[in-house]
């Protein structure tokens, strides 16, 4: 990977940070067409749910054989109950705990990671032929990146400062702006091609971020 791209990234551990969640504890909309996390997402699931069941059946069913013995069918019957209960229960504590608002911006900053991995498989090809054609244009993505970056953080601080405090932002002047005119203008002065590509699609990154932001004020 190029120097310039070396820290566009947005880490797990900030991500972490920004947002006080783990973002693996999300399957998002963009990891669906991708097997690899989704099948890794799905077994971490079907791992934790059925400790959860396990761990709660055997607390349940060691105190109802202390009081009135061995009981298969009521063992079998609870189990079925405490899946029921641990499902539904898990999908209701994430639904009400992390606010779709949050889910739509993680999204675009999966969408943004393509974007960079997009820029380093487009510098890869580039080794075998001449990298100053396109110079100009790969600049203006770079730069476009560094500024959907600072949006997406942005929009996480602000979900994050709604979420855990219900207040207006009118005190973080900070994060009342944003850098859509200064990625339009980007937009104007590429030319077509792949990187074009790239460009509109972080431009639309930002659209949706600055979008999503309007609905929490």
């Amino acid at each position: 990977m190029q120097p310039d791209l070396l820290g566009l990234e947005i880490t797990k551990g900030e991500l972490k940070r920004l947002t006080g969640v783990k973002p693996e504890v999300f399957l998002l909309p963009s990891m669906m067409s991708n097997r690899q996390q989704r099948f890794a997402f799905l077994l971490k699931e079907v791992r934790e749910t059925l400790l959860l069941i396990l761990l709660i059946t055997a607390l349940i069913y060691g105190l109802i054989t202390l009081t009135m013995g061995s009981q298969i069918g009521l063992g079998i019957i609870l189990l079925i109950v405490v899946a029921i209960a641990v499902v539904v229960g898990r999908w209701l504590w994430r639904r009400f705990r992390y606010p779709k608002s949050l889910i739509i911006i993680l999204n675009e900053v999966d969408k943004y990671h393509a974007g960079v991995q997009a820029v380093d498989n487009l510098d890869q090809q580039a080794i075998s032929e001449n990298p100053e054609n396109n110079s100009h244009d790969r600049e203006n993505v770079i730069s476009a990146l560094q500024l959907v970056r600072e949006d997406l953080v942005r929009g996480l601080k602000i979900e994050r400062l709604l979420r855990d405090n219900k207040k207006s932002l009118t005190e973080q002047q900070e994060l009342s702006v944003n850098n859509l005119a200064n990625l339009q203008a980007l937009q104007v002065s590429s030319s077509a091609g792949e990187y074009a590509q790239i460009l509109n699609q972080l431009l639309q990154i930002d659209l949706d971020v600055q979008s999503q932001i309007r609905k929490l004020q």
